[in-house]
């Protein structure tokens, strides 16, 4: 279970008030298969009690049981594991969490593991594994969602497992090398021999591949990043209402101005209708009037923003007129649909003087109302 090609290799995991889940997971992974898999360091991410816990039962220099077990099992030296490594949730002010009640610490929690395993997923020399054991269920689960996000081929997603009663046993760390008696809270004497930890595996499903570039290397908070990986997922679908002036990429409503807007409409029409080439027109090739009627349908006939829009374009179309729309347009749908706004943009394509315009998303994925 080694990974030889991989010169980094890291196991992260969130715990709560139980640390003994690294310790566990440890054993389970570097000690107890017949095909080991040494990480070559430890990445903790818990709250502020957790941490504290963390550090005094785990990196004690005397008492810490995970020096306790690279002892035990010659792993000494071989795992970097400093206090460091030990990250805390942090509050807004840069205080770290004492724990995760709220909503808005759900959503820290869920930024902090997100950052976590996108930093580590960036290091093409790393095969990351996660445990998702310990520290309050939505951790776990966000901490297997930013794996299924990001994760490569060579990171793995595991749940430790230990038998009773030393699942719930305090002083349960590890099986020791040499075996030991221990006692459960009501004193019954239970030997370290009997305990069986056991690695479960879980399958995910890979999404880095669908999403956007800069997804994987943009700060995107957790929400955001899930948006964007659904929308990459579904077909992407543009609606347009005219009469009302709304617009759908996807599910999400973006919200034009109406020159704008009737221009969108207008491109999107054009692309049903494959006018120009193939839907991508050039300046010189098409007449304004019906983006002029489908603005007239959004303000209404008498609008005084109708006729200045004539007069704009009295004298025919201007090259600078698709550019100058284009970007406010594409600049609306980024700030609208993040890193999801791709398939909805305007488009440019050819060389100067003889550049077209369009949107490039499929005819057929294209509804117009009105």
């Amino acid at each position: 279970m080694n990974s030889p090609d991989f010169s980094r290799r890291v196991l992260l995991a969130v715990t709560g008030l139980t640390p003994q889940i690294v310790t566990e997971t440890l054993y389970a992974l570097a000690v107890a298969p017949t095909s080991p898999w040494i990480p070559t360091e430890i990445r903790l991410i818990t709250t502020a009690e957790g941490a504290e816990r963390a550090r005094l039962s785990l990196l004690d220099p005397k008492e810490g049981q995970f020096h306790a077990l690279c002892r035990d099992y010659g792993l000494s030296g071989q795992i970097a594991f400093p206090p460091e490594n030990i990250v805390a949730i942090r509050d807004a002010s840069g205080a770290p969490l004492p724990d995760i009640r709220t909503p808005e610490d759900n959503t820290l929690a869920a930024d902090t593991l997100l950052a976590e395993v996108r930093d580590l997923c960036a290091d093409d020399s790393c095969a990351l594994h996660v445990s998702l054991a310990g520290g309050r269920k939505t951790m776990g689960f966000f901490l297997g969602y930013a794996l299924s996000l990001f994760g490569r081929p060579q990171d793995r997603l595991s749940h430790v497992l230990v038998n009773a009663p030393f699942e719930a046993l305090r002083d349960f760390y590890y099986p020791p090398a040499a075996p030991c008696v221990l006692h459960t809270p009501n004193g019954r004497p239970i030997h370290t021999a009997d305990a069986q930890v056991m690695l479960a595996e879980i399958p995910f499903v890979r999404l880095r591949e669908g999403l956007p570039r800069e997804a994987l290397a943009r700060g995107a908070p957790f929400a955001s990043l899930v948006s964007t990986a659904q929308m990459a997922i579904d077909p992407p679908t543009l609606r347009f209402d005219i009469p009302k002036r709304q617009v759908w990429c996807g599910t999400q409503p973006v919200k034009l101005p109406p020159a704008l807007f009737a221009w969108y409409a207008w491109m999107a029409e054009c692309r049903v209708a494959r006018c120009g080439e193939d839907g991508f027109l050039r300046y010189t090739e098409q007449s304004p009037d019906r983006y002029l009627a489908i603005y007239q349908t959004v303000v209404g006939r008498n609008h005084p923003s109708l006729e200045k829009a004539r007069r704009a374009v009295k004298n025919g179309l201007e090259p600078s007129q698709f550019e100058q729309n284009r970007s406010k347009i594409n600049r609306r749908l980024a700030a609208s649909l993040s890193l999801a706004a791709g398939p909805y943009k305007v488009c440019s394509q050819g060389r100067r003087s003889f550049t077209r315009y369009g949107i490039a998303l499929p005819p057929d994925r294209i509804f117009i109302k009105g």
